[in-house]
């Protein structure tokens, strides 16, 4: 028992120690600069302009209601973005927060009626008996501060690694109910052996699912498998590896996930009530060595295939549909945030040819894109990062606008 213990450490560090070799190789990222950039994006001219900069592994956005722009630091700061200018005081900073801090914050949304309420959610690693899971908290933004933050939902996802695929991405649906991802934790068990990766097929667990809560972290009563014994009654879908993305299709109301996958098979997903999306025994990608995950990569009966996936990986970080009038060109398109490849991909949808051309967007800066959103003034916004892990602040805010 010790030695397959020590065999799956050894292998999840190998292949952090690998990341961290090929990331370090890239060229350096041409931002902390201010200075605005051009660039050609296909037919269109683009302005971006850096208007955060010093930033500790920016994960998530948010906008507030009054235009304010949410970003929560994987090292565990809540920022706070005003009037295009960075608050140099944190609006919240996790307990046990130091320079040294890497993974204390992931996700953050704003509740649909934050103006009468002004609650303020965020998912994080929580640290307990039995390891690590994530957990959901709700606090209050009152002026600068966010107060009274309370766990409201603690996933039963427990495992002895707090950052191998722990996942995090939150989002609130049309009808005020959260969207919660929970990874699978497969880096610790990512070789040829998919007996930790199987709980993700496992309905009593909330490993490699994505959850639908209460903004008050109660079950919805209309979730697909409330009332069902011996299954978790917050899941929505199950059968997933690490879901980095939610976007709602601005037309038929659909939720999108984009996933995650190990050596390829990263996937983009039509997400419907109870539906079983395949992983691991479903999956184009490959393991770490090389094999294939799946035996019958493509399809099995009762699991369902995906709308667009990626081999090789470009590791999707988010999605969102744009629905401005700032770039009419690009209106309906989804825009992936994608950390392999450092690049935004824009995927348009042109009816009835059913035409999906993919385009590479902002390759040439050399960062990893680890959230895209469409802010209020129709202009798009993307947090990244230069580097895999590490308690680094080379992380921006950009805003992309056209240039005229």
């Amino acid at each position: 028992m010790k030695r397959q213990l020590f065999s799956k450490w050894t292998f999840a560090l190998l292949i952090f120690a690998f990341l961290l070799v090929v990331h370090a190789q890239q060229a350096p990222l041409q931002f902390p600069s201010s200075n605005p950039m051009d660039f050609t994006a296909g037919r269109v001219r683009i302005h971006v302009v850096p208007i955060a900069t010093g930033l500790a592994h920016p994960w998530s956005l948010a906008f507030l209601p009054d235009g304010r722009l949410l970003v929560a630091e994987q090292a565990g700061r809540l920022r706070v973005i005003r009037n295009g200018v960075l608050d140099p005081q944190p609006v919240w900073t996790a307990p046990g927060f130091t320079a040294a801090s890497t993974d204390l914050l992931h996700g953050v949304d704003v509740h649909p009626k934050f103006a009468e309420n002004h609650f303020v959610y965020i998912s994080y690693p929580k640290a307990g008996p039995r390891g690590f899971t994530l957990a959901v908290a709700r606090g209050k933004l009152e002026g600068a501060t966010l107060t009274d933050v309370t766990d409201i939902f603690v996933a039963d996802a427990w495992e002895t690694s707090s950052s191998l695929g722990l996942a995090g991405r939150i989002m609130f649906g049309p009808d005020s109910t959260l969207y919660v991802a929970v990874g699978d934790r497969d880096l610790l068990y990512g070789t040829n052996d998919n007996s930790g990766r199987i709980r993700a097929q496992a309905l009593d667990t909330h490993i490699g699912k994505v959850l639908r809560i209460r903004d008050d972290g109660g079950v919805p009563p209309n979730n697909p498998f409330v009332g069902r014994a011996g299954v978790k009654p917050e899941i929505f879908t199950y059968g997933h590896r690490n879901t980095y993305g939610f976007a709602f299709h601005p037309m038929t109301g659909e939720l999108w996930q984009a996933e995650i996958g190990p050596m390829g098979g990263d996937e983009v997903n039509i997400l419907s009530p109870g539906n079983n999306y395949g992983w691991p025994l479903v999956s184009m990608g490959r393991n770490y060595t090389g094999t294939l995950v799946s035996d019958q990569p493509w399809a099995r009966p009762g699991m369902e295939n995906p709308r667009l996936f990626w081999v090789p990986s470009i590791s999707p970080s988010s999605i969102m549909f744009y629905t401005g009038d700032k770039f009419p060109t690009w209106k309906g398109s989804l825009f992936v945030g994608a950390l392999n490849g450092q690049q935004i991909v824009r995927v348009g949808f042109n009816q009835p040819s059913q035409a999906e051309p993919r385009e590479s967007l902002l390759n040439q800066l050399g960062a990893r894109f680890r959230d895209v959103r469409q802010g209020p003034d129709g202009l798009i916004y993307a947090a990244t990062e230069q580097r895999f892990g590490g308690p680094a602040t080379d992380g921006t805010v950009l805003r992309i606008e056209p240039a005229n």
